[in-house]
């Protein structure tokens, strides 16, 4: 479902991606793991269109995103680490206009939005402007807004930042649902190292830019000769606390506008 063979992005002299090379089943659920800064976020942008690769090769459901943008866009859903709601809408229309612009049957459209809201606890707030809503409200209303056209993909960047334990969990439920009974591939990015040891088929991690180890999360524990995938990962990276990079990368704010293309 996704290859990515020596990858690599550059912001002048700064290499933010360093010739990485993977790939990700149909249907599985993959956990794309590092440091602040070491790469994790640039290189979904190069999935999803949102970056050109300085070099390499990337193919998304059978699409280069750099020759075919459009058929890989509608091939994925992402939630970013960012907010991308719109605020002036309620939402309901936030869910709507998504909806529309995935060409969801209207009949669909209705029981899935109702569906999804419900699910994210949010359905007595359809009505509420975005404006008004807090941090943890939009998140959820984010999460519902992407699983709405139940694409092929899902990219999911720090989904459940912020959330309270019980809608991770529901929220994973759901996800795990999908992707047992539709076959979704699902390729998200956490610093939860439990929710990704619980939730992952295999786990890559990514440090300065370059992969460092990859497998399933009992093979990384083995590689290691650790008890837990946290400390496999501490055991790979380092202790040490990585600051958040301020390179070209950080100017690339993640807007859901890529359809404008």
């Amino acid at each position: 479902m996704i290859q990515v063979k020596n990858l690599t992005k550059k912001f002048g002299d700064f290499v933010a991606v360093d010739d990485i090379t993977f790939s990700v089943n149909h249907g599985e659920i993959f956990a794309f793991l590092g440091p602040n800064g070491a790469g994790k976020t640039t290189t979904i942008k190069m999935l999803t269109t949102l970056l050109e690769p300085s070099a390499g090769k990337v193919v998304v459901n059978g699409n280069d995103p750099v020759q075919s943008p459009d058929k890989v866009r509608r091939s994925f859903e992402i939630v970013f680490q960012d907010q991308s709601l719109d605020d002036e809408l309620t939402a309901w229309e936030n869910m709507e206009f998504h909806g529309v612009l995935y060409d969801v049957p209207k009949l669909i459209r209705k029981e899935r939005i109702e569906q999804l809201l419900t699910f994210v606890d949010l359905w007595d707030r359809k009505d509420g402007l975005v404006k008004e809503f807090s941090g943890g409200i939009k998140r959820r209303l984010e999460i519902a807004r992407g699983l709405l056209h139940h694409p092929k993909i899902i990219f999911l960047d720090e989904p459940t930042l912020g959330l309270d334990p019980q809608t991770r969990n529901h929220m994973w439920t759901y996800l795990r649902e999908l992707n047992k009974t539709e076959g979704t591939t699902i390729f998200f990015t956490t610093h939860y190292m439990e929710e990704a040891e619980r939730i992952a088929g295999r786990v890559a991690i990514i440090d300065h830019g370059k992969i460092v180890a990859m497998g399933a999360p009992d093979e990384l524990k083995k590689q290691t000769e650790t008890s837990s995938l946290e400390e496999a990962y501490l055991a790979l990276t380092g202790k040490t606390v990585r600051e958040e990079t301020s390179s070209a990368t950080d100017d690339m704010r993640n807007r859901h506008r890529i359809w404008s293309k």
